[in-house]
């Protein structure tokens, strides 16, 4: 059993209890040695605040309710060391994506896992050290990211001002935020634009102004997004019709074919990757 499960499973333990039980009954139930058993007791006492008491004359162990002011509960999420682990890497990675992103909403969380983890010698403190994420050319979001993602989670239209690059022109939009995809270092937001009546991608940083509508955001199945977007992304709109063939020599198509360039793509000997014929970059609208 896993140091972390044992610690809930004394909790529970003690937490369903109104009279104290005894070092025998508790190392039976959590089936473990006494001075594991006794390690437990310590970590709940000393670093979980746990009103965990002795009672001498009745031989065992105890929640002290009083103190607790009531019920006492473990503190904040729990998570085995695994689930931590994931979880600080996930941090680093989505800061490295987009940093102060979610750092203002998940810092209470982080300090407290924090001072949690420098008792468990996880070894996760080397976590900003030890994991990079290398972004190249990326595009910083923006004032307005949080807006997107907020009418986009909730499902809500959005009022927008966009400048974009090809036109160079700014103009008004209203659109039914779809999706946010992160491709290559930056973030866009696919999405059905009410003025040009179809699907458009939007570049995030080209974003002036954002505001969250009450309306309803309009539904585009999944599978018509997929085949709209998902097909040719990041280079052109609408359904592939085209196949384009590269030829590689035999020495670089050893390593071609172990990389993944387009999710249609196949190798035998040769990359077929489909390319819509479409002339116009979608970026624009």
């Amino acid at each position: 059993m896993d140091k972390f499960d044992r610690i809930y499973q004394l909790h529970a333990i003690l937490r369903d209890r109104r009279t104290p039980i005894g070092r025998s009954d508790l190392v039976r139930r959590l089936e473990c040695s006494e001075p594991t058993c006794y390690r437990s007791i310590r970590i709940m006492r000393e670093f979980l605040g746990a009103p965990l008491e002795y009672d001498e004359a009745l031989g065992g162990y105890y929640y002290d309710r009083g103190a607790a002011g009531g019920t006492y509960e473990l503190p904040g999420l729990w998570f085995n060391a695994h689930e931590l682990q994931a979880l600080f890497v996930f941090d680093r990675l989505f800061e490295s994506l987009e940093p102060g992103l979610l750092g203002e909403h998940l810092a209470p969380l982080a300090k407290r896992v924090n001072e949690l983890l420098e008792h468990k010698r996880l070894g996760l403190s080397e976590a900003a050290r030890r994991v990079r994420v290398i972004g190249m050319a990326a595009r910083p979001a923006g004032q307005w990211f949080q807006t997107l993602a907020g009418a986009t989670l909730q499902r809500r239209m959005l009022q927008i001002t966009y400048h974009g690059r090809t036109r160079n022109e700014v103009t008004g939009r209203v659109v039914s935020p779809q999706r946010l995809v992160h491709y290559r270092d930056n973030w866009l937001l696919d999405a059905w634009c009410h003025l040009r009546k179809g699907l458009r991608t939007f570049s995030i940083d080209r974003v002036k102004s954002a505001k969250e509508l009450q309306e309803p955001a309009r539904e585009i199945p999944d599978a018509e997004l997929d085949a709209y977007f998902a097909s040719a992304y990041g280079i052109f709109a609408g359904k592939a019709n085209k196949t384009a063939i590269l030829r590689f020599s035999a020495e670089r198509a050893r390593w071609v074919a172990d990389e993944r360039w387009h999710p249609r793509h196949s190798c035998r000997g040769l990359i077929e990757a489909a390319i819509s014929p479409c002339p116009s970059v979608r970026f624009h609208g």
